[in-house]
């Protein structure tokens, strides 16, 4: 029997593919199963992008590109984030990388090792765990319930800090709450982390312009510009311009921390494709009109499945501010029997019995470090969504 690195042993797929990989064997079965497990934009890319990418390619733009880049495209992000937040950034700060995930990759391999400590505030995305325990480290979830609108806490942040913290990793508009942080809220962060000059930020922003009723982004380095020598900010194209096959993500930082990152980078993948960065570089350039359209949907999927879910016996689901899931709890359903007999004893149990009896996919809060509630994906067409909310309340209805 083959001995692993111990790394693996550490790590595990992702419920969230665990899931979506269960709806399609019940789909191979004929059953009709809705999956709101993934976080994925419904619309396509944008033509214009497609397009460019294509002139890129009959233009011989097929080589091995640049490790860190190439540099229209550092230099588009670089300007993005000097516009949008006001604070000078240079093309030289940038990294672009392989989605936004091999930019989490690259700095918690390039910041972390064994027995450091990563703060993670709770409900989270279950990649960050996964990339933290990779590396070696520690994983320090600190929860932020529902009742605090799912943000972290200055107080709560302080008590986590110790000695062997080495990063904090804060994601707003968040997966999987779709929560939003305020300038003060930051602020009030950024205060706390004066006071730890060890202490790293990564800020994943990747849900950037995924925002609803007049909420405003904001980030710590935008917020705290003093903190830019220990903060690294990181985006993409994925989520904003429904581009999640085309790989293409970017951190912004200080230059050591960018080329220990590179390093990092360069000893898994190297460069990022050539003519998804061209089409990157499109999407940040071209027509941005047709976002507004976008976010306009994605706030009446969300306001739809909340007042629909808040209907339902049983959950309680928090209307969030950005992004595109909702993460209702499920407190009401534990400790009731399903039609079938199964016992709601978990929200694992209650996802697991809601797509084998209801057929609706979602994904268990535990997953994210924050039970007991469900991640309900919004990225599907409204008609969908509400047949989901309808088969949801038949399921949560029929429980005793």
């Amino acid at each position: 029997m083959t001995e692993y690195a111990a790394r693996i042993g550490r790590t595990a797929l992702a419920a969230t593919f665990a899931m979506a990989a269960r709806a399609r064997a019940l789909r191979a079965e004929g059953k009709d199963v809705i999956s709101l497990s993934l976080g994925e934009p419904d619309f396509p890319t944008p033509a214009p992008v497609v397009e460019a990418a294509h002139a890129a390619a009959l233009r011989g733009e097929t080589k091995y590109p640049p490790l860190g880049g190439i540099e229209p495209l550092r230099a588009a992000i670089a300007e993005k984030f000097t516009r949008e937040h006001g604070l000078p950034v240079r093309a030289q700060d940038v990294l672009v990388t392989n989605g936004g995930k091999q930019g989490i990759f690259n700095i918690v391999m390039a910041l972390i090792g064994a027995g450091d400590e990563v703060i993670i505030p709770a409900p989270a995305w279950a990649g960050y765990e996964q990339t933290v325990k990779f590396a070696g480290g520690v994983p320090v979830f600190v929860p932020c319930p529902q009742a605090q609108g799912f943000v972290l806490q200055p107080e709560a942040l302080a008590q986590a800090i110790t000695g062997r913290t080495k990063l904090l990793l804060l994601n707003y508009p968040s997966n999987p709450s779709g929560a939003t942080i305020s300038r003060e809220g930051l602020a009030a962060l950024a205060e706390v982390l004066r006071h730890y000059p060890h202490v790293w930020v990564l800020s994943d922003d990747i849900y950037e312009h995924l925002l609803f009723g007049g909420a405003q982004h904001h980030t710590l380095l935008g917020v705290a510009p003093d903190l830019r020598d220990r903060v690294v900010t990181l985006s993409g194209v994925s989520k904003t311009y429904a581009m999640t096959g085309w790989r293409i993500g970017w951190c912004i930082g200080p230059a050591e921390m960018i080329k220990a990152a590179t390093v990092v980078q360069a000893t898994a993948t190297s460069g990022v494709s050539s003519v998804g960065q061209a089409a990157a570089l499109a999407a940040l350039t071209g027509p941005q009109e047709f976002l507004a359209e976008r976010v306009a949907s994605y706030e009446e999927r969300r306001d739809a499945v909340v007042a629909a879910l808040n209907q339902i016996p049983g959950l309680s689901c928090h209307r969030p501010e950005g992004a595109f899931y909702v993460f209702p709890s499920i407190a009401g359903c534990l400790g009731k029997t399903t039609p079938a007999g199964r016992v709601i004893g978990s929200d694992d149990d209650f996802a697991m019995a809601l797509l084998e009896e209801a057929q609706v996919a979602v994904v268990q809060g535990s997953a994210f470090a924050l039970s007991p509630h469900i991640r309900i994906s919004t990225a599907t067409a409204l008609p969908r969504l509400l047949e989901a909310c309808q088969r949801i309340s038949g399921f949560c209805n029929a429980l005793r």
